[in-house]
């Protein structure tokens, strides 16, 4: 690199205080991302995880095709310093990309004219027992954008694994808000991507594993002040269940299943938290996650369908509150988790009315699609035919139909288990076409064997 031309990463802005309350702030939000979807439509930008708001992946350029692909070469490389997983692609915003890397969660900005020039940094301090806290490696899926109004600077928005969320200026790297999203003291860090709808910043959350008790958040832009909070497991109020949830499904449950389906006080630890990716409509004004995992994974410690975990969340954007969800693995016994991707199209369905489609690959080897207005389950079928812990899954009550020979109650040692917790299906981000209307998933085919134990 020939030069390093950094801005100085003065702490300008405060840092707003959150409290921990959880309900609901009205949030007075205007379009004010119309600026976001124009640049979606850009292919020289790459504004989002996903790419835009449908999270398909999909770029109508053609400079690249079947002739040239493999002539393709590296222009100029650029290493983070960090060797852990780096889960999240680069930003690209006009001349600019953004760069970021996992613990300790260093961002990079570069103008794409002069690339062996860095335009700033920004390293934050972290509490290095956030690496301790971390389930399974301490890695991170990536950066936000926020395109700027007449009240705040464009800004890139992270987050750190100790639990923060932290917003740059853009151009200089100056921080303009940090928030605390997590505490690591009790298992609670985050590897996953904001994601920036209208004037909110939704943050998911991490550590399942440690009987993390999963939560989406939402900040406001401008100042890292709460919006809200809405939980996976625990009493309706705390869920945020509107008041039609699952009203045009309602054999999917509707009320108090998430204290009903745990024993006791379980889902106090049950899980459920999401460190995946989001899509967006905002037509409907509707965003879609997947909560993961309950707690523990050995499942005769908690008896029940263990709602809200492993399932596909529709929430108004503006309060978070869910229309609908739909639970697709039930006492999930085999750490399938829940939050891949969510890609949203518009497709004919077999009576050639058009509809609005929500489709997930998902780690239990069932690719998933839903109607993303009502929750209507569309389909449910297998991305291969070697997946054996479920037999099918019953369009009419949404309900997989389950091989007991594959499960993993005590006393008994599962052999052959497919597909494994790693899923045949796992974080990878898929696309789709929508000229072909096509999707392309990268997928694994990976079994296990299985046997719980207690532990003393």
């Amino acid at each position: 690199m020939r030069e390093k031309k950094l801005s100085r990463l003065t702490k300008t802005g405060s840092a707003a205080l959150v409290s921990s309350v959880i309900g609901m702030m009205t949030v007075g939000a205007a379009f004010a991302n119309d600026k976001l979807v124009e640049l979606q439509k850009d292919e020289a930008n790459w504004v989002m995880q996903g790419k835009n708001y449908s999270a398909d992946h999909y770029s109508t350029s053609k400079q690249i095709n079947k002739k040239n692909v493999s002539k393709l070469s590296p222009s100029w490389t650029f290493s983070t310093g960090v060797l852990n997983g780096h889960e999240g692609a680069p930003l690209v915003v006009g001349d600019m990309m953004y760069i970021h890397s996992p613990f300790p969660n260093n961002t990079f900005a570069i103008n794409l004219n002069d690339p062996g020039t860095i335009v700033w940094e920004h390293k934050p301090k972290q509490d290095p027992a956030a690496r301790a806290v971390a389930c399974c490696d301490v890695v991170n899926r990536g950066l936000a954008y926020w395109p700027g109004d007449d009240k705040t600077p464009a800004m890139i928005v992270k987050s750190q694994l100790d639990g923060h969320v932290v917003a740059l200026n853009a151009e200089t790297g100056e921080l303009h808000w940090q928030v605390e999203n997590g505490d690591i003291s009790v298992g609670q860090t985050q590897t996953q991507a904001p994601f920036v709808v209208k004037d909110l910043v939704i943050q998911g959350s991490s550590g399942a594993e440690l009987g993390v008790r999963g939560y989406v958040t939402a900040f406001d832009i401008h100042t890292g002040e709460m919006a809200w909070r809405w939980y996976a497991t625990g009493p309706d109020s705390e869920i945020g269940l509107a008041k039609d949830f699952n009203s045009a499904n309602p054999h999917y449950g509707q009320k108090d299943l998430g204290l009903k389906t745990w024993e006791d006080e379980a889902w106090k630890i049950g899980g459920g938290t999401n460190w995946g990716w989001y899509a967006y409509d905002p037509d409907l004004e509707m965003f879609y996650y997947g909560s993961g995992n309950p707690a523990p994974w050995n499942e005769t410690m908690r008896p029940g369908d263990n709602k809200w975990t492993m399932t596909i969340w529709g929430r108004d954007a503006d309060t978070g509150l869910a229309k609908f969800g739909y639970q697709k693995t039930p006492h999930d016994e085999w750490d399938y988790a829940g939050v891949n991707v969510m890609m949203l199209s518009e497709q004919k369905d077999k009576s050639g009315k058009m509809r609005k489609l929500l489709t997930h690959p998902d780690r239990n080897g069932i690719i998933y699609t839903l109607d993303r207005e009502t929750g209507d389950l569309v389909s449910a079928d297998k991305m291969d035919d070697t997946a054996n812990w479920v037999k099918k899954v019953d369009l009419e009550t949404g309900l997989p139909i389950r091989d007991p020979e594959f499960s993993t109650r005590m006393g008994h040692r599962s052999r052959d288990i497919c597909p494994s917790a790693m899923g045949f299906h796992n974080q990878g981000m898929d696309s789709y076409d929508p000229e072909r209307q096509n999707f392309y998933l990268g997928i694994n085919h990976l079994c296990m064997d299985w046997e719980p134990f207690m532990l003393p």
